[in-house]
């Protein structure tokens, strides 16, 4: 069974590696201060989600092309779920946003990226654009920590306008059986998203807090964290 599941996980993979790529070229997607990406060794990227997520392959297509690596994806406990996705999402990149993998991927040497906002920011409705939904989580702060790997800040800009969405409630569709996400339905340029400009920015790597750090002091270093976010949030707009 292995030898079989094999050669279609890597066709499917590079199947997708084409079609993040036509995203990116399709969105005339650029990185901005990939100077700050460790060419080795783990980092921990941290930042804002767009709009169901569809900036994501995008964003690794160009992490990829500026160092040589496959970024990995905390991806949403949510996901893991839906049959379909809980299977082809670790096929892309992307691993079950527990804590146990969290710390297994850093331990590993990844480049990891991490959401705090998570669905919160993906199915955001119109008036949360470019907001953080980051909530009071320290998990990113204390994974930091307690792997002392260094945190790089990030924002894209334009990953909110790929699709024109509604407030209204009753255009909303429920992600899972049980789930207390709700999809926003949405439209763009025909059966294509909205051909916007996404402009993905980078910060400096920042130190992590220490192993023993209250959770006063994580959340200190998670609103710093944002800041950068939100300070980046902005070059990106008007690069």
């Amino acid at each position: 069974m292995e030898a079989i599941q094999n050669p279609l996980r890597t066709a499917f993979f590079r199947f997708a590696e084409k079609g993040a790529a036509l995203s990116a070229l399709y969105h005339r997607a650029r990185l901005l201060r990939d100077e700050h990406l460790p060419r080795s060794g783990a980092a921990l990227l941290v930042g804002n989600h767009g709009l169901w997520g569809y900036e994501t392959p995008a964003f690794f297509h160009l992490l990829h092309r500026a160092t040589g690596r496959y970024p990995q994806g905390l991806a949403e406990r949510g996901f893991f779920k839906i049959p379909l996705v809980r299977t082809l999402l670790p096929w892309l990149g992307g691993v079950e946003g527990t804590r146990e993998n969290a710390h297994a991927s850093l331990a590993q040497g990844n480049l990891v990226v991490c959401y705090p906002g998570g669905a919160w920011e993906t199915f955001k409705k119109p008036r949360h654009r470019y907001t953080l939904r980051w909530e009071n989580t320290l998990g990113f702060a204390r994974l930091a920590a307690q792997t002392q790997v260094p945190v790089i800040p990030f924002a894209g800009f334009g990953v909110d306008s790929t699709f024109v969405c509604t407030e209204n409630e009753r255009l909303h569709v429920s992600l899972a059986p049980g789930e207390k996400y709700r999809v926003p339905l949405g439209l763009g340029l025909g059966p294509l998203p909205l051909p916007v400009r996404m402009t993905f920015v980078l910060g400096a790597p920042l130190e992590p807090p220490p192993a023993d750090a209250t959770d006063e002091r994580l959340g200190q270093f998670r609103d710093r964290i944002a800041s950068q976010v939100r300070h980046l949030l902005v070059r990106a707009c008007h690069a």
